[in-house]
């Protein structure tokens, strides 16, 4: 994913779907949600995610932008395995166990791709 792709979650969704195991995103983040919804898109898709954002203030076509750091690390049982600082350059590193992400039933009820309704979102996709 790219920079504000995280907001969609769609785009974390076909990606698992597609087979990913860890979702790597760049981006240039001015806004304060997206750290917190990867906990979310990481738990609903049972996938790793890595987030490596800017710090810092840049001033282009007459507008400062400040971005909001806190590169990070994120597992499928929604832990925050490595979360960066805001304000300085810094890198995190974690053990993943892909084992985990490639089994997407919860427990013997649920599976997060197979109990998927969507015969009620397919108009998503047209």
């Amino acid at each position: 994913m790219i920079c504000f792709d995280w907001f969609f979650p769609e785009s974390m969704r076909i990606l698992a779907l597609q087979g990913a195991d860890v979702i790597c995103h760049p981006a240039n983040l001015v806004l304060p949600f997206c750290q917190d919804a990867m906990v979310t898109r990481c738990l609903e898709n049972r996938v790793y995610a890595m987030t490596a954002n800017r710090t810092g203030v840049e001033t282009r076509g007459g507008k400062s932008f400040r971005y909001t750091g806190r590169s990070q690390i994120t597992a499928p049982g929604a832990q925050i395995l490595y979360r960066g600082d805001s304000e300085s350059d810094e890198a995190g590193v974690a053990e993943f166990d892909l084992a985990v992400v490639r089994e997407k039933k919860l427990n013997v009820y649920n599976d997060l791709f197979t109990d998927r309704r969507t015969d009620y979102y397919d108009s998503l996709c047209s």
